[in-house]
């Protein structure tokens, strides 16, 4: 069973779609560049716990580096250049990216592509989809994007006009050039 729901008969404009939002705040919504309606369901306890570990670590990273960017979690929404809205599991912008923005755009549903972005996968989630939805975020701009996938112990490393880049196992991942200085401890994450 997939993790999330695209209702393809249902497609939105952008007031339709935030009507939905405001609608149904128990909900979390997606929405493809097609205009197709995603509902992402909440995820489970050992989800939730994985994803906490990921945000402790990234969190701390972000605030001790406010002067790169801004992070975001998982319940921020990114209208990226294709027209899709996402909403990686974390995520980054860069401090004058985001500072080029109005406040409205900062306030609202932020109007770009982060350069990083984490989707980890829960035991519902279709592998398939959160790759698809991985190459969309390097498409649109993304310049770093990793995909956890605790169920195969395994990260897929999606870096700007590269080939993906598959570890089994690994203990920590960097962040490179675009997250200078932090690194992810997986020990959590795959446990």
């Amino acid at each position: 069973m997939d993790g999330s729901l695209t209702v393809r008969a249902l497609k939105l404009n952008d007031t339709e779609f935030e009507q939905v939002v405001r609608a149904n705040p128990e909900w979390k919504f997606e929405q493809t560049a097609a205009g197709e309606l995603v509902i992402v369901p909440p995820t489970g306890g050992t989800s939730g716990k994985k994803n906490l570990s990921l945000s402790r670590q990234f969190g701390d990273w972000v605030e001790d580096n406010l002067d790169r960017g801004e992070g975001f979690d998982s319940s921020t929404l990114f209208i990226l250049p294709n027209g899709a809205k996402r909403s990686p599991d974390a995520s980054w912008v860069r401090r004058e990216v985001w500072d080029a923005l109005t406040q409205k755009e900062q306030d609202g549903y932020v109007p770009l592509c982060p350069d990083f972005v984490v989707e980890l996968r829960s035991p519902t989630d279709r592998l398939e989809q959160l790759q698809a939805k991985m190459r969309e975020y390097m498409d649109n701009g993304a310049r770093l994007g990793w995909l956890l996938n605790p169920q195969d112990r395994q990260v897929e490393i999606y870096r700007q006009g590269q080939q993906v880049e598959v570890l089994q196992h690994p203990f920590t991942l960097s962040g490179e050039d675009v997250l200078p200085g932090f690194t992810l401890n997986l020990r959590r994450i795959f446990a």
